[in-house]
């Protein structure tokens, strides 16, 4: 059992290589890891020991009736929830009791499989979105990602890398939105999950968080806790024997599940995070759609994460690229050396730059009349006129 909760380590270790966004990650790396280490401790406490425990009369085997109680759906009753005469919430007589007033519990022997489904589900768009990335970014990194190696071997991949943007540029769109449909998958299945969870505790699960903070605030002479609700410490199971003369005998039985003291900790935390991750990846979402439709939010991003690009040359490549593009060169600058992705970047802008000048020879014209001017003029104004003359030869 130790070596499969070690071998959760490797859902979390520190990759360097990044191919997604941080709110992604804890999709499918942290929270798939608090999964199966739920869906392990749970099956621990389920098959190692007595998950359940029954009193009955010395009539009946004991462990008849806790396998039996166990299998099979145990109940309270919901109108000693609030019965100051019950020693237990939801514990009382059943005689003369409507079958309306039960309330069933027949998950916990499902909470491990569901914890364990519940992981796969949440590892689903990262599976999908490494399929579709197909190990781009690793191929293009060369191992830029270090930066020491020989100045003509850096040479060389730097041209290669440069080539290969400037040879597919604007061909990325199609790959980007495949991230951005897994990021928006990602959300579906946290808030699909809640609802199913919801589901799955016979709907009491949505509001579960919010009763549990009012039963903190609430004075405790007239609080009920919601969790005992949910996950009860206590219930009553019937188990229907045949007597000595044929006839069947109705035996009521207390039952113990000291699982739900694990079950309901592990719930309330998931209620919790599940709402923290629903928001984070829904203002993730609101903020994808602005990067699709405001190339000038493109730039700012770029200049505020890329401090060593210049500005001018943030602006040629995003005008000249696409909203797919960008998000290739933004996923390259989170993996590369910054140096060196300074310098591809730069060089891109340039032959961008000379590109766009190329197709408009009016503009070209014009600037070479200036660079003229500039060198045709007296040393003194080319010293005052320096900056303005260098900047246009960039």
């Amino acid at each position: 059992m130790l070596d499969i909760f070690r071998g959760l380590k490797n859902l979390v270790k520190i990759n360097h290589l990044h191919i997604d966004s941080p709110v992604f990650r804890l999709h499918h790396s942290i929270t798939v890891m608090l999964l199966i280490g739920f869906s392990l401790i749970v099956t621990t406490r389920q098959y190692v020991g007595n998950p359940i425990e029954c009193l009955h009369t010395k009539e009946i085997p004991e462990d008849i009736v806790n396998t039996f109680c166990w299998i099979h759906t145990t109940y309270t009753l919901k109108s000693y929830y609030n019965n100051s005469k019950s020693p237990y919430p939801g514990v009382g007589p059943s005689s003369n009791v409507q079958e309306k007033d039960k309330k069933l519990y027949k998950y916990y022997q499902w909470v491990c499989f569901c914890l364990f489904f519940q992981a796969i589900l949440f590892y689903t768009p990262r599976w999908l979105w490494k399929s579709w990335e197909g190990g781009k970014i690793r191929a293009l990194m060369m191992d830029l990602d270090v930066g020491i190696c020989s100045e003509i071997e850096k040479k060389q991949k730097k041209k290669l890398l440069l080539d290969y943007l400037w040879e597919n540029l604007r061909f990325h769109n199609w790959w980007a939105y495949k991230y951005y449909f897994c990021e928006l998958l990602a959300l579906i299945n946290v808030v699909g999950q809640m609802f199913l969870m919801d589901r799955f505790f016979d709907g009491e699960f949505m509001k579960f968080g919010i009763k549990v903070i009012e039963f903190m605030e609430s004075d405790q002479e007239d609080r009920i806790d919601p969790m005992i609700f949910i996950f009860p410490r206590m219930t009553k199971c019937t188990f229907y024997k045949y007597g000595v003369s044929g006839e069947v005998e109705k035996h009521d039985a207390m039952c113990i599940l000291p699982l739900n003291v694990v079950n309901e900790k592990i719930y309330i935390f998931l209620w919790f995070w599940f709402i923290i991750l629903a928001i984070l990846t829904g203002i993730t979402c609101i903020y994808r759609i602005i990067i699709i439709f405001s190339p000038r939010m493109r730039v700012y991003l770029l200049r505020m994460r890329f401090r060593l690009l210049r500005k001018d040359a943030i602006e040629i490549i995003v005008r000249r690229s696409k909203m797919g593009d960008w998000f290739l060169f933004y996923m390259l600058g989170e993996n590369i050396d910054s140096v060196i992705y300074r310098d591809v970047m730069q060089d891109l802008a340039t032959k961008l730059g000379h590109h766009h000048l190329h197709h408009m020879p009016g503009i070209k014209g014009k600037m070479e009349n200036i660079l003229k001017l500039c060198f045709t003029k007296s040393t003194s104004t080319l010293e005052r006129n320096h900056q303005e003359c260098y900047f246009v030869g960039q």
